[in-house]
């Protein structure tokens, strides 16, 4: 993908293009970089895919956390309860009623809120609160820490690891999901990166469609520009996870350890 984005179109339509760029030039970057709307719809994903990771990390701890407390009455029928909905859900039409009914549809939060939490993620990270050793927790509430003092003093620092997993997990979905704002977004202001950029790779195809029932006039987006939008998106992601490696492996290796 790199060496098609740095290639010539000409060449990538000839097939010549293989490990290395053919006929360099970086001049589809510099068509993206000059397109504001595109720069628009970077920042405006990366507002996006924050305010997704932050709130489905707290809905994920507040709902993990109290699970594993014994004392929590009906603890195993609420998590049976959440278990289920991993299996059978409402469906895609129920979904886009109930959000529009919310008036979730063309904002930002409609993009939010339905995918706020992984139950799959929230079970791993109840498992990792509860390998956590009691006597910690225990001490503190001696020293007179109430739950949330524990749950941010101790348990939270000591689960570093798996917290910082579970933001990747979540922050890479949300980055490459398109889905959810197909189906509820029509404000072009208001379109992911991934969105915009599944209508660039789309295009040619839409125009082979149009053609054949007459249309004229419609723009052929070169293969090299979506190479390069490709990457394009693709940047943020790789910049972002060499700095969660070092917990991703620990939450990794951690994990396996306890399991």
């Amino acid at each position: 993908m790199i060496a098609l984005s740095l290639s010539s179109n000409n060449a990538i339509i000839s097939q010549k293009v293989t490990l290395w760029p053919v006929e360099f030039t970086i001049e589809t970057y510099k068509t993206i970089l000059n397109d504001m709307e595109m720069i628009y719809t970077l920042g405006y994903t990366i507002v996006l895919t924050i305010l997704f990771t932050f709130a489905c990390m707290f809905l994920t701890i507040c709902a993990a956390y109290p699970l594993t407390k014994k004392r929590l009455k009906g603890r195993n029928t609420i998590l049976s309860i959440m278990v289920f909905t991993m299996y059978f859900s409402g469906g895609l039409i129920p979904s886009y009623m109930l959000v529009k009914e919310l008036a979730l549809t063309n904002t930002m939060m409609g993009l939010i809120l339905p995918g706020a939490m992984s139950v799959f993620n929230m079970i791993i990270l109840k498992t990792f609160f509860s390998e956590l050793p009691e006597s910690l927790e225990e001490s503190a509430a001696i020293d007179g820490c109430n739950d949330l003092g524990i749950l941010f003093r101790i348990v939270l620092p000591l689960s570093l690891p798996a917290i910082a997993t579970l933001s990747l997990f979540y922050a890479v979905d949300r980055w490459n999901g398109f889905q959810d704002a197909l189906f509820y977004i029509t404000d072009k202001n208001l379109y992911p990166m991934q969105l915009k950029l599944y209508q660039i790779i789309t295009a040619n195809q839409q125009l082979d469609s149009q053609q054949g029932e007459g249309s004229m006039g419609a723009y052929i987006v070169p293969e090299s520009l979506k190479a390069a939008s490709v990457m394009f998106a693709t940047i943020p992601i790789l910049l972002i996870y060499p700095k969660l490696q070092k917990y991703f492996v620990d939450g990794v290796m951690t994990g396996a350890i306890k399991g």
